[in-house]
C-alpha cells in the first residue's frame, strides 16, 4: 500500500454506493449532485467549541470519508473549518492519483467558501503542499465580489493549480447556495461533497436550501460533547399560520454500523 494510503472494504462500500452520485453528468440542470456528510456526537455537536478541532470519527469511519471523497468531483468546506483544521482536502484511498493511481484520478477539487476573506491560505497550507506534491488538486476559493483578494493568497492558489472565484453575497454577507452550485456546475463539477463546518451544514439544512441536497451521510460517534459546542441545528421553519414545523426529514434511510460508530444514510424528503 502507498504511503499514508487508506483502504475501505467493498463489503462496507456497497450499501453506501446507493447514495452516491452518478459517475457522469449533473444531478439536475446546472447543479451538481450534493452529498452532505459530517461526523457528529450523540448530542449533535461537531466540535467541543468554535474553532476547536475535535476528532470524532473512528478509523473505519475516517476511511469511509476518504472513499466518499473518491466518488465526488469536489469537496467543499467553509473558511472557519479551513482556519481551524488546516485540512488536507484530498483523498487517500489506495489506488487514486497520488496514492498508487495514475495522475490525479479520483482526487476531488477542494473548494473553500470564504466570503469575508478570512482564510490566509499560503504555501505552507496542507492543501497547497499536497497539490504541489501531486497528491491532490489545487484549491478553489469562493470569495465575495466586493472583497479584494490579497496578492500572496492569489499567488499561493495559482502556484498550486487553484483559482479564486467571486460571487455576490446578500445583506448578511452570505452566498446563495443556488449560485454556489451553479458556478461549480458551469466549471465542470458534476458532484460535490460538503463536509462542514457548522455554519455551512446548518445553512444547507435550512428550509431555503435543503431542496438542493441529494444525499445525507452522517457518522454518529458514541460520545457526548456537552453544551456550548458547535451544533447541527438549522433555522426553524413555520407554516403560513406561524406554527413551527420540522425543517425536513430523510427518506430511503439506512443505518450502517462501522466499528464503534453508526453511519446514517438517507435522502432529504419534502413534507
Amino acid at each position: 500500500m502507498s504511503r499514508d494510503a487508506l483502504s475501505f472494504p467493498s463489503s462496507s462500500a456497497k450499501p453506501i454506493e446507493h447514495y452516491l452520485p452518478e459517475s457522469t453528468g449533473l444531478a439536475r440542470p446546472l447543479y451538481p449532485h450534493v452529498t452532505l456528510t459530517y461526523a457528529t456526537s450523540l448530542d449533535a455537536n461537531l466540535s467541543l467549541s468554535p474553532g476547536v478541532q475535535t476528532a470524532l470519527s473512528g478509523t473505519q469511519s475516517k476511511a469511509m470519508t476518504h472513499f466518499l471523497r473518491s466518488k465526488h468531483a469536489a469537496i467543499l468546506i467553509g473558511a472557519g473549518t479551513a482556519i481551524a483544521d488546516d485540512p488536507s482536502l484530498n483523498c487517500r484511498i489506495e489506488g487514486v492519483g497520488g496514492y498508487g493511481g495514475p495522475g490525479l484520478e479520483g482526487q476531488p477539487r477542494p473548494v473553500v467558501l470564504d466570503p469575508k476573506g478570512r482564510w490566509k491560505v499560503n504555501a505552507e497550507s496542507k492543501v497547497v503542499k499536497l497539490a504541489k506534491e501531486g497528491r491532490g488538486l489545487g484549491p478553489w476559493v469562493i470569495g465575495a465580489q466586493d472583497t479584494p483578494i490579497e496578492e500572496s493568497k492569489h499567488r499561493a492558489l495559482t502556484d498550486a493549480g487553484g483559482s479564486y472565484i467571486t460571487l455576490p453575497t446578500d445583506s448578511s454577507g452570505r452566498f446563495d447556495w443556488a449560485n454556489i452550485l451553479n458556478i461549480l456546475g458551469t466549471k465542470g463539477i458534476t458532484s460535490v461533497m460538503v463536509e462542514g463546518g457548522g455554519s455551512v451544514i446548518n445553512e444547507l439544512l435550512s428550509p431555503r436550501a435543503i431542496g438542493l441536497v441529494d444525499s445525507v451521510i452522517v457518522t454518529i460517534a458514541p460520545v457526548w460533547l456537552g453544551k456550548n459546542g458547535v451544533q447541527v441545528c438549522p433555522d426553524e421553519r413555520k407554516n403560513e399560520g406561524g406554527v413551527k414545523m420540522s425543517v425536513g426529514k430523510l427518506k430511503d434511510v439506512r443505518w450502517l454500523p462501522l466499528g464503534e460508530d453508526v453511519v446514517l444514510c438517507g435522502r432529504p424528503a419534502w413534507q
